[in-house]
């Protein structure tokens, strides 16, 4: 009898043991599955965090890319002067003019000499010319450089008609001013004791009108930015 009862028993106990408490399967399962949104939350989170911070990024390199180049002449980039240097040296150098039009703009531009010779520290003015050969109004902007890039750091601008829209109407000619130096400081640096030639690049890119804003008579400034 007692045998009987065991494996009226048995049974039993084996299926219970088998058998969860009721509802502990189904929260473990939405426990899961909340779990995994969170998560799915947190990386959908952190990549747009890390999206936003290049995007800013992005925007502030260009002014801190631009600072750079005029601190260190990084890439032929020129620097800034308010004066003139305190002395002129006796050390000559040739500078040469190159001037580029990109496609799309219709314009002649040319410098009026081709390169002129100049003693370190000297000031000069050179004049380039622009002539709009369209039949209709057109707005460009001039880029610069100078090679050998390292000597960007000693070659100082006053006054120069680059980064500024210029407002040309049909057939329009305009003379626009370069004034500019070679620092004294040039004659310091053992890298450019072979320097006898230094070149100062232009190239005019069009600039969409809508972009431009201009002055009420439609016309843009020949004197510009450094």
């Amino acid at each position: 009898m007692s045998a009987a009862r065991v494996e009226r028993i048995g049974p039993k106990a084996t299926v219970m043991a088998g058998v969860k408490p009721n509802g502990v399967g189904g929260t473990d399962a939405t426990t899961e599955r909340a779990g995994a949104r969170r998560r799915d939350l947190m990386v959908a989170a952190a990549c747009g965090a890390f999206v936003a911070l290049m995007v800013a990024l992005a925007y502030a390199s260009v002014p801190f890319y631009n600072w750079f180049c005029r601190a260190t002449g990084l890439g032929g980039t020129t620097q800034v002067a308010r004066s003139a240097p305190d002395r002129v040296m006796a050390r000559a150098l040739t500078v040469r003019f190159d001037a580029n039009v990109t496609g799309g703009l219709p314009w002649k531009f040319e410098p009026e000499r081709n390169s002129i010779e100049l003693k370190i520290g000297e000031v000069v003015t050179v004049l380039f010319k622009v002539t709009n050969q369209s039949a209709r109004d057109t707005v460009g902007e001039a880029s610069y450089n100078v090679t050998p890039p390292t000597v960007g750091s000693y070659f100082n601008k006053i006054n120069c008609f680059c980064f500024t829209a210029q407002h040309l109407k049909p057939g329009e000619q305009r003379d626009m001013a370069v004034v500019f130096f070679v620092d004294p400081a040039l004659a310091a640096d053992p890298e450019g004791d072979d320097l006898n030639t230094i070149t100062l690049s232009y190239t005019m890119y069009p600039v969409r009108q809508s972009e431009e804003p201009l002055a009420a008579n439609g016309r843009g400034a020949a004197a510009g930015r450094i």
